[in-house]
């Protein structure tokens, strides 16, 4: 079979021109033995089928990042028939330098100048004739998101295929040897030397119509220090509102199933005398776990639209310049500010929003950093329950408590996982022009945003159902009381040591519900300490049980102590964000043992922050 590579900087359209070029036909996972996303997909053009491998975006190929070894190696061995090199034509000097690395490689090759639009947008004109001659490969001029010229994409590759150019020119690089300069001064002169070679092969090839850049108003504004930073917090704000409404139809058509089919399906099992536990798994599990996957894969679908828009038309980049010396004390990169932000609202939002990081380490501990923030369901509970115990002032006092401790806990993800994920001698600040503003490509966005989602719902089905059973097991009583359920059982016998963590029993099995979902846990405290309802029904029919907050209050007030309750707000917070979420995580991240390591993490700090939180308020409010 015919294997083509895909080479290019972050943001050259790799992506773009992989995921039109295959469809949903496409596997996503890591690099074996490394935390590195691999995408392998496949395509047939005149009944001729290829193999496509993106790999890893990188900024060069001198092994200084995970990225850039397995890129190197997959050239070298020999594993790709042809390589595909993407460059951006609206930045293209500095979109060579990825070109000017593989240049010594004696490797079939084709170069890609993707989005012409852009630079033609910018009053650029780039003589792709000139440029091929010089280098000896064919340039192909090319807009990857207007869906547009894959037919002739796919007719070159067939062609090369047959008869394949190589570079016939090079960066004049210095041998090492006997008396050769350090690794940094070597490094520094075939750096001067690959920037020589790309001015070489480009005079005279890119010429412009405007003499001078003129900065927009809006830009003037959104690149100051202070001001800048409250608009992209606010177009991310407002983009998340946007999310939602998108994903509105979609939640409300699935939110009729678990009434539409529950009640039916439970009636006729129950009249073949089916065990009332596998009833309830058949008419009221599933019907909700289906509601659940189509709910999560609607917000990916609209956050999607929304990231891919404000991407494309070039506010992602600006949002990037303004909290790039921020996030970078984390270890990320300014892109990171926008999941972040969108996980005020979801984390699910936020999770798939670091689809715009530049590598996989970024993306992994961007998700993990994520997992820290709050999302808005968690501020429909802390200000109730806090009600219960203290006044107004005290619930204020909570309240900034834990949006202080947002980034205490990113503070301690990025010291415990950023090394690993994201090693200090691979970081570097972002240098970058900011791209110009231009038409967003809606159809390509929108078929995008569609392709993610289906793919979310396909792998979230079979996640939550799993968990979602599990949890069932747990929770399901045959009486509908509390005592009689297996997650009662293990509460009482686990609570001496739950104890020490400022959990009894009640409020554990609360922050275990909390887990499964935010909006179930007023629902689960009033199931286990008024005894009011099943802590399955409520788990799965959240948005339909009703809490009297009166009757609740009053039992947590006679059972429980103001410290224990303190402390179960803040392990609630700041433990596992929701089922959904996990399944996110493990569906972008494509690896099981980091999205484990993740929740184990944070289920693990959320104790030892209750223990912490209750151990000192014990003395002052019992």
């Amino acid at each position: 079979m015919n294997c083509i590579a895909l080479l290019g900087q972050p943001n050259s359209g790799k992506s773009t021109v992989f995921n039109q070029l295959t469809g949903s036909r496409q596997h996503v996972g890591n690099w074996p033995g490394k935390t590195v996303e691999k995408k392998d997909g496949t395509y047939t053009y005149n009944n001729v089928k290829y193999t496509i491998t993106d790999l890893p975006g990188s900024y060069g190929l001198s092994g200084n990042s995970d990225e850039e070894v397995i890129t190197e190696r997959f050239i070298k061995d020999g594993k790709a028939d042809l390589v595909c090199v993407l460059v951006d034509a609206s930045q293209l000097e500095r979109s060579m330098y990825m070109l000017a690395d593989f240049a010594s490689m004696d490797v079939p090759a084709i170069l890609i100048l993707n989005m012409m639009d852009v630079a033609t947008g910018q009053g650029k004109k780039i003589d792709d004739r000139l440029l091929s001659e010089r280098l000896g490969i064919p340039v192909l001029p090319f807009t990857a998101a207007d869906g547009k010229g894959f037919d002739g994409l796919k007719a070159l590759i067939e062609q090369e295929l047959k008869k394949p150019h190589k570079l016939i020119t090079a960066p004049q690089l210095t041998d090492k040897g006997e008396g050769a300069a350090t690794e940094s001064e070597q490094m520094l002169t075939d750096g001067n030397a690959k920037y020589a070679w790309i001015s070489e092969v480009l005079e005279g090839v890119s010429k412009t119509s405007q003499a001078d850049y003129t900065i927009s108003r809006f830009d003037k504004v959104i690149l100051k220090p202070f001001w800048g930073k409250l608009v992209t917090v606010g177009v991310i704000l407002v983009g998340f509102l946007a999310a939602m409404l998108i994903m509105s139809p979609f939640m409300s058509i699935a939110s009729v199933l678990p009434k539409a089919l529950g009640t039916p399906i439970a009636d006729f099992l129950t009249g073949i005398h089916v065990h009332p536990w596998l009833v309830s798994v058949f008419s009221l599990l599933i019907p909700n776990t289906i509601y659940f996957c189509i709910s999560m894969a609607s917000f990916v679908f609209g956050v999607n639209i929304v990231f891919g828009f404000l991407e494309e038309v070039g506010f992602l980049a600006r949002a990037a310049y303004q909290f790039d010396g921020a996030l970078s004390k984390l270890g990320l990169q300014g892109k990171a500010v926008a999941p972040i932000l969108m996980g005020m609202g979801c984390t699910i939002g936020g999770a798939s929003g670091t689809r715009v990081m530049d590598n996989w380490g970024q993306k992994m501990l961007t998700m993990m950093v994520v997992w820290a923030v709050p999302c808005a369901s968690i501020w429909s509970i802390i200000p109730v329950i806090s009600g219960m115990f203290f006044p107004a002032w005290g619930t204020a006092l909570v309240c900034v408590g834990i949006i202080a401790y947002i980034f205490v806990l990113m503070f301690i993800v990025s010291k415990i996982f950023g090394n690993k994920l994201v090693p200090e001698d691979s970081r570097s600040g972002m240098i970058m022009e900011l791209p110009p503003y231009h038409k967003a490509h809606w159809k390509y966005i929108i078929k995008e945003a569609w392709i993610k989602a289906v793919d979310m719902f396909k792998r979230a089905i079979k996640t939550v159902t799993l968990v979602s059973l599990i949890f069932w097991a747990f929770s399901f009583s045959p009486s509908g009381k509390i005592e009689s359920s297996l997650l009662y059982k293990v509460g009482t016998f686990i609570e001496p040591v739950t104890k020490f963590f400022g959990l009894g029993w009640q409020t554990f099995m609360a922050f275990i519900s909390a887990a499964f979902a935010k909006e179930a846990v007023l629902g689960t405290l009033n199931a286990v300490f008024a005894g009011q309802s099943n802590v399955a029904d409520v788990a799965f029919n959240a948005s339909t049980v009703g809490v009297d907050n009166m009757v609740l209050a009053q039992a947590m007030r006679q059972t429980i102590s103001g410290a224990e309750a303190l402390a179960f707000m803040f392990a609630c917070t700041f433990s596992v964000p929701c089922l959904m979420a996990l399944s996110t995580t493990y569906k972008e991240s494509h690896s099981l043992k980091w999205t484990l390591k993740t929740a184990v993490f944070y289920v693990l700090a959320a104790l030892i922050l209750s223990c912490i939180v209750y151990h000192i308020a014990a003395p002052f409010i019992g």
